[in-house]
């Protein structure tokens, strides 16, 4: 007999029917007992004696086959019955925290120390799907506007791509980084495709140890060539949010705030401004962050808002400098909920450009050479971004620290499991 999921029972009302998964609950009443099986797509309950209900353990794996019966008590509206239990795999330990609460007891170290069990838990299993399903958004979004998807290098052989740290590795008795994006090579792929896009880890090895900072994450990266400016490349990322969102709420059936049309911005001098932040500040803080989050949703309506003009001495040295005011860069961070999940803009595109930026910046060409070649050859004007996913899955969720929305997070604490 085949199995099913539990889903689809209701479509197998007085069949007998094999379901199998893991034993979320044992609930034993005056009357009756009940175990509540837990498989890849929900819950379903199962009638059992007393005696089955005592032979068995939570988590333990099971394949039951059992009658579908109507039950207006039941959850789903139906129920299985007369029960024929097997099990594939016992539980013989006692279980650090109960899994079957609606919210985890334990404290999220303790979560996060036994993975294995604790990401079984509705929530954090309900957080990895929206991150899938929002990776599945970001595919559909920009392989619809003819971007191709690239896999780029994680062991690169410099370390000079951006301020932030990176991680040193032994690579064949030379030294090797693990790569802190693929900005480098999205770029150069423009020259091949025009568009493309990645999903993939990068590493920071700064030692940031709060709530919305990870040492490895998971970037959703865009570049796409023949742009005017960045409006052209926040045009496009409007359009793919848009996407996302519908397919987080279709998939992973969670509400998901309207895209507008047209996401509201603001400069970088009139968000500090909006923020009350004393004159002289050279940089977006979490709290003005917030607060220009909190004046888009007063003013606009929108959860989303974008600050553009960052000081170029905030920006990596391949941005574009604004046309108007070179002190000033045609970049940009996209809030949400008082959050930046996205930083992107217009890229330098001619070689000298890149001669000029380095040179002023005090660095050598030759660490940069197989990058530079992309532009000694001809690249046209282009642009991208990068989305964190943990920090939209969380902002997405309401969690305040995204390693409650990762698998398995590396931190500055944090290597195993």
């Amino acid at each position: 007999m085949q199995r099913i999921l539990s889903t689809q029972l209701v479509a197998h009302e007085h069949e007998t029917v094999t379901v199998a998964g893991w034993i979320h609950r044992l609930r034993m009443l005056k009357t009756v007992s009940f175990l509540i099986l837990r498989d890849a797509e929900g819950l379903c309950q199962v009638v059992v004696s007393e005696r089955q209900a005592r032979e068995l353990a939570e988590e333990s794996v099971v394949e039951i086959v059992a009658t579908v019966t109507p039950s207006e008590q039941a959850p789903s509206g139906v129920e299985l019955t007369s029960p024929s239990i097997r099990v594939l795999s016992a539980v013989d330990v006692p279980l650090p925290f109960e899994t079957h609460r609606p919210a985890l007891s334990a404290s999220l170290p303790t979560q996060l120390d036994h993975a294995a069990l604790s990401l079984r838990h509705p929530a954090r299993r309900r957080a990895l799907r929206v991150a899938a399903a929002a990776s599945a958004g970001f595919r559909t979004a920009l392989e619809a506007q003819r971007f191709v998807e690239i896999h780029t290098p994680k062991i690169v052989g410099s370390s000079t791509e951006s301020g932030a740290d990176v991680f040193r590795i032994d690579y064949f008795g030379r030294p090797g980084y693990l790569a802190q994006s693929p900005q480098f090579y999205k770029q150069l792929m423009v020259g091949v495709f025009e568009r493309v896009f990645e999903v993939g880890p990068v590493f920071r090895a700064e030692p940031s140890d709060t709530a919305r900072h990870l040492a490895q994450y998971t970037s959703l990266d865009a570049e796409m060539g023949f742009v005017t400016d960045h409006r052209d490349v926040m045009a496009t990322l409007t359009r793919t949010l848009d996407v996302m969102m519908a397919t987080v709420a279709e998939r992973a059936r969670v509400e998901t705030p309207k895209v507008p049309s047209e996401i509201p911005s603001v400069s970088f001098a009139e968000a500090l401004r909006i923020a009350g932040a004393p004159a002289g500040e050279g940089d977006m803080t979490p709290a003005y962050e917030r607060a220009v989050g909190e004046w888009a949703v007063r003013e606009h309506g929108s959860e989303f808002v974008y600050v553009t003009g960052y000081p170029m001495r905030k920006r990596p040295f391949y941005t574009h400098p604004d046309p108007a005011d070179p002190a000033y860069s045609n970049g940009f961070d996209l809030l949400f909920r008082g959050l930046e999940i996205v930083t992107g803009g217009q890229r330098l595109h001619r070689y000298e450009d890149y001669v000029a930026a380095l040179t002023a910046a005090g660095e050598p060409l030759e660490p940069y050479a197989g990058y530079l070649d992309g532009f000694r050859y001809g690249m046209p004007p282009h642009g991208g971004w990068a989305i964190g996913l943990e920090r939209l899955v969380a902002r997405l969720l309401g969690v305040a620290n995204v390693r409650e929305v990762t698998a398995f997070p590396r931190d500055l604490h944090r290597i195993a499991p």
